[in-house]
């Protein structure tokens, strides 16, 4: 019995199903830091102020507002290919072509044509991620969603770290335009996918009309006690690490580190602290709940943030900074694992698509508005300050946790 077991499992992780969840992580994840962190080193390479820089992060709003849009994508369907797949066709094909015109922008001439250009990858990519997500839950039953979620978030973090730490290392031996170009060229295997996988069976319960996909659950969170407090915690629990996060870039050239340095350590390096952090994320909550998890994790993103203005002190030393980064993403990846468990938590199952898109759009917010200042508050704070203002800005998200105490949610979440 323990063997046939053993091989249910084995052929359940090398199924197609699987594949599929992790190439569209993969597709999902490489766009996202073509507008952030590789497009930040790029202009700031080029000269652009530090002002400018911060203000791109406003191009990322469609990942803050893509539930507006996507009762459209639900809701009809393309003459070809079906109503999942059809769509996510003209999203990737789409994402190509934006890419590879960002690729072709100057920076240092012309920075609001590389704002329009970053603006159509992001909506594209937002595009691609409410498809995506609609697909998943569609074509993975129920007892493999959980193991599906893992292998597509996993696909996720690969494509990050390919468009980031390998963007930036090809960066120290081409232009960035050659490097768009490359990367842009990365997502033809995400349209061979969509090409090959079979169109999910259409849902019970399909809307039939806005209402149906919007309204309804909409009017179901509002209804609850505390709605608004959980909003406010979504959008305040990570902002200091938001922030933060929002100018590392600049800082780490700022201080001196090189490209390839900044690539290996914060990228590639990183990239495991993150995923370790997550899984030790997860194991702490099978003991200690989510909500004391969010207590701890909140408080260690914080420190960890804190430990970024001691770096400014200590200078361009790659030991230190491989200690800032490890410390720095396996908090994050704790804070993270807690935060996305909180908002599975409190999704009422007959609305979890809708409701959950809700959420994580809402979750984007800061990424986007927060950030969008922060260019100032380093010209006028300097790095120290502005990483111990980023420190205590965390606060005011942490002190929300007390609103939910006394409240009645799921046992799984205290």
């Amino acid at each position: 019995m323990h063997h046939n077991n053993q091989k249910m499992l084995i052929r359940v992780i090398f199924s197609r199903r699987m594949i599929v969840a992790l190439l569209m992580g993969f597709a999902c994840g490489l766009p996202l830091l073509l507008t952030l962190s590789v497009l930040q080193a790029w202009m700031k390479e080029e000269g652009v102020d530090l002002t400018i820089i911060g203000l791109m992060a406003l191009v990322g709003m469609p990942y803050a507002l893509k539930f507006v849009w996507a009762p459209f994508l639900d809701r009809f369907t393309l003459p070809f290919l079906g109503r999942r797949r059809g769509w996510l066709l003209m999203a990737q094909i789409a994402l190509i072509f934006s890419i590879s015109g960002l690729g072709m922008t100057n920076p240092a001439r012309s920075p609001l044509i590389v704002a329009f250009a970053a603006f159509l990858v992001t909506f594209f990519s937002a595009s691609q991620d409410i498809v995506v997500d609609a697909y998943r839950r569609e074509d993975l039953s129920d007892e493999e969603l959980g193991l599906g979620s893992s292998f597509y978030v996993n696909g996720y973090r690969i494509g990050m770290l390919l468009a980031s730490g390998g963007g930036l290392i090809m960066a120290d031996f081409m232009s960035f335009s050659t490097v768009y170009l490359i990367l842009a060229a990365c997502m033809v295997p995400s349209i061979i996918t969509t090409l090959l996988t079979p169109e999910p069976d259409v849902a019970e319960g399909t809307p039939k009309t806005i209402r149906e996909a919007v309204i309804d659950p909409l009017v179901e969170y509002f209804s609850r006690k505390g709605a608004l407090w959980i909003l406010a915690f979504i959008l305040f629990y990570k902002i200091g690490d938001t922030m933060a996060s929002a100018m590392t870039m600049p800082f780490y050239l700022d201080i001196g580190f090189t490209k390839t340095e900044i690539g290996a350590v914060v990228k590639l390096f990183g990239f495991w602290a993150t995923i370790f952090g997550g899984l030790i994320g997860g194991a702490i909550m099978l003991n200690q709940k989510i909500y004391r998890s969010l207590w701890i994790f909140g408080v260690l993103q914080a420190i960890s943030t804190a430990c970024f203005a001691v770096l400014v002190n200590i200078g361009p030393s790659v030991y230190a900074l491989s200690v800032v980064i490890a410390f720095e993403n396996l908090s994050s990846g704790m804070g993270t694992a807690a935060f996305v468990a909180f908002m599975a938590s409190i999704t009422n199952k007959k609305f979890t698509a809708t409701q959950y898109a809700l959420l994580t759009s809402l979750m984007g917010v800061p990424r986007v508005l927060a950030s969008a200042p922060t260019g100032f508050f380093v010209k006028s704070m300097g790095w120290e300050g502005f990483f111990i203002f980023c420190t205590l800005i965390a606060i005011p998200g942490m002190l929300l946790l007390f609103k939910f105490r006394p409240q009645r949610m799921s046992p799984a979440t205290f």
